[in-house]
């Protein structure tokens, strides 16, 4: 990987990593920005798979980094969350002023795919990109951290939870922190956690108010580019309430539900040892579909 900071306009940075391998292709070829999920980073499996997958079709991929995530620490007192489309949207901007002249194409996992969606039906046909793919997205916030309270998937919870105190950890303490230490370190949920940490930080009135205005479902109507959106059933981050009727996609989004494919897993063969995933083969052969 190759490190590029990307200094943003409030005056905070993140990081975008490139392979390495793909820095002679010229910049008429298709450009790829992958944006991870909840504190993921281009080390994240996913996301290197779809980057060798992306490469071996002479693309440009990259990881756009959410801020605080990956080894990279922001500068401001914050960090990211479901609805901080000011990011991507401007790291397409710099790429095409920077002369890319080839196809820009994005896919989102998780987390970063509610972020693509919602940035997708902000932009409209204003958008700098040609096609995006979406994987395992939480549409509706507020369902999706209630389907984490039931079953197996609360042992899910209880995992990410971890990580996302001992992230908070090492930007913050109970001193410096523009939040109720205590009530986050104690929160038990997302639900809690959100309306602790992440509305506070980023400027909502409450988790409430976070979730209704980032869950990316009410955007997906005003996409008007190409985009591919493939969740499972299975997911732990799901529930059938979470799928949107055909009413609520503009005719330009593709949506694919799974029986089985858990969360960012979609194994479909191989050995324990050596899976076969489905996900970098169908993302990719629907982006270059498009052009």
């Amino acid at each position: 990987m190759r490190r590029e900071v990307l200094d943003l306009p409030d005056g905070d940075v993140t990081a975008i990593d490139w392979l390495c391998a793909a820095d002679d292709l010229p910049k008429s070829a298709p450009l790829l920005v992958i944006l991870h999920g909840l504190e993921g980073s281009a080390e994240s499996s996913y996301a290197r798979m779809l980057m060798q997958a992306a490469f071996e079709r002479d693309w440009r991929p990259c990881v756009l980094h959410s801020r605080d995530c990956g080894d990279y620490r922001n500068r401001l007192p914050r960090r990211y969350h479901a609805g901080e489309t000011g990011d991507i949207r401007y790291f397409l901007q710099t790429l095409h002023e920077g002369g890319q002249s080839g196809p820009m194409f994005a896919v989102g996992y998780s987390l970063g795919g509610n972020i693509l969606l919602k940035y997708l039906g902000e932009s409209g046909t204003s958008s700098r990109l040609n096609a995006a793919g979406a994987v395992c997205v939480p549409l509706d916030l507020y369902k999706c951290a209630e389907a984490l309270n039931t079953g197996f998937s609360k042992v899910y919870q209880r995992y990410l939870l971890s990580h996302m105190k001992d992230a908070v950890r090492q930007k913050f303490d109970m001193h410096t922190a523009a939040f109720d230490w205590n009530r986050a370190m104690q929160a038990e949920t997302f639900a809690e956690f959100d309306d602790a940490v992440t509305a506070p930080l980023h400027g909502f009135q409450d988790m409430q108010d976070y979730y209704d205005k980032c869950s990316s479902a009410q955007f997906l109507k005003d996409i008007a580019r190409p985009t591919l959106i493939i969740n499972s059933l299975d997911d732990p981050f799901m529930t059938p309430g979470v799928i949107p009727d055909q009413e609520r996609l503009s005719e330009n989004v593709s949506l694919e539900i799974a029986d089985a494919g858990g969360h960012v897993g979609f194994i479909e063969g191989g050995t324990p040892w050596r899976a076969e995933y489905y996900l970098p083969r169908r993302m990719l052969g629907f982006l270059e579909s498009q052009f």
